[in-house]
């Protein structure tokens, strides 16, 4: 196929596309920017085009591929990342609220609240507040998963009962 030829498909087709991008888009400035860089893709992958097979339906993808490479890019432009060594989020839409319920009570009364967990469930939670995960608590203290996750569901139940009387 000669690029005359190829030219000229792209031009009978070009109106089909206009639509299309408008529908992705919906805004009339960037369906034409998108429809541009679908014609140019096109062009630039002319040799990439079987001849004989559905010339709409090819640039139907490569628009359609064009957009979502270009939102996938704008979201992640528009994500901030912390450097510090826990890299959170910026952006994140959340407001600080103050727990009213931690505030009223002492540190000292928790503590002791957790002390007198009978023992089978104070070592699986406190391995589990001092940040180890369920399969490593459970390789430490050589139980099974289940066992230590309701050892530690437990746990929160009592210190639930037990804070309550606070």
């Amino acid at each position: 196929m000669s690029t005359v030829e190829f030219n000229q498909m792209l031009l009978s087709n070009a109106d089909f596309l206009k639509p299309f991008a408008f529908t992705l888009t919906r805004d009339n400035e960037v369906a034409k920017d998108l429809l541009q860089e679908t014609m140019y893709r096109a062009l630039a992958n002319k040799d990439k085009y079987n001849v004989g097979t559905n010339i709409k339906a090819w640039l139907y993808t490569i628009m359609r591929n064009i957009f979502i490479n270009n939102y996938r890019r704008r979201a992640r432009q528009n994500t901030i990342f912390d450097s510090s060594a826990n890299d959170f989020l910026l952006n994140l839409k959340q407001a600080t609220i103050s727990n009213t319920a931690e505030a009223g009570m002492n540190l000292k009364d928790m503590k002791a609240a957790v002390h007198q967990l009978p023992h089978i469930f104070r070592n699986p939670f406190m391995l589990y507040c001092d940040g180890y995960k369920y399969h490593e608590i459970a390789d430490m203290l050589k139980e099974p998963l289940g066992t230590i996750k309701s050892r530690i569901h437990f746990a929160r139940k009592l210190l639930k009962e037990q804070i309550r009387r606070f």
